[in-house]
């Protein structure tokens, strides 16, 4: 029986329990805690610089008082990329590839900005949907169409990081078959097809841990903005 190639994106569940909470979960179990010694070991050397990095790249840009979202960002950061790179094992399941579950971090988060701005730079925020300069011709439509630009804006978050994973674990999928069907028939074919597969995938990881990136990067500057 020939299974649809869009049967991966569909949320598991076992004994009735969505498999998708425990994707979500397990990241979290995967980190090792940092311990109360003077020095740690290679590991958690390496997991604290990654993350301190990481933080002073991402908060370079924004003013001293959006410093207080360093946490959420940075675990938010660990929190995608983890899922992303489990979801290219094999009898895996990637929870971003879901709509739901990246407009329900998307959406928030972006709330969350535009609240602070409003609350505490109303002028300056009100301002951005009105360029400075415009003739008073143009003020109803520019005002129309920057609401409409801010409004989409969680929705390009979400069907960003949805959109670029499930596209590359769908073009994985038909080579993979593409080269399990060819081995018998064509081996040449077939062998230059998993070579392709093999560079697919190394960009798949890149791109797993880029639209990571990039999400926390655009959060970062709609804060930027707000404060």
């Amino acid at each position: 029986m020939m299974l649809s190639f869009f049967d991966q994106f569909m949320s598991p569940s076992y004994l009735g329990i969505p498999l998708i909470a425990v994707a979500i979960a397990l990241p979290w179990t995967l980190y090792p805690t940092p311990t109360t010694r003077w020095l740690n070991n290679r590991v958690l050397t390496l997991q604290g610089w990654f993350i301190n990095r990481f933080t002073q790249q991402l908060l370079l840009p924004i003013n001293p008082g959006g410093h207080k979202w360093a946490v959420l960002f940075t675990s938010l950061m660990l929190f995608l990329i983890t899922i992303n790179m489990l979801g290219l094992l094999p009898y895996t399941f990637t929870p971003t590839t879901q709509l739901s579950l990246n407009m329900g971090l998307a959406v928030p988060l972006w709330l969350a900005t535009v609240i602070i701005g409003m609350r505490n730079q109303p002028t300056a925020a009100l301002g951005h949907l009105l360029p400075e300069g415009t003739p008073a011709s143009l003020i109803p439509v520019l005002i129309i169409i920057e609401t409409i630009s801010l409004f989409i804006r969680p929705l390009a978050l979400g069907v960003r990081l949805t959109a670029n994973l499930t596209a590359g674990h769908l073009l994985i999928q038909l080579i993979a078959t593409a080269a399990f069907v060819l081995l018998p028939i064509m081996p040449t074919v077939a062998i230059l097809t998993a070579t392709i597969l093999f560079l697919l995938t190394l960009l798949e990881v890149a791109v797993a841990m880029i639209q990571a990136y990039v999400f926390v990067l655009l959060l970062s500057l709609y804060l930027h903005q707000a404060v």
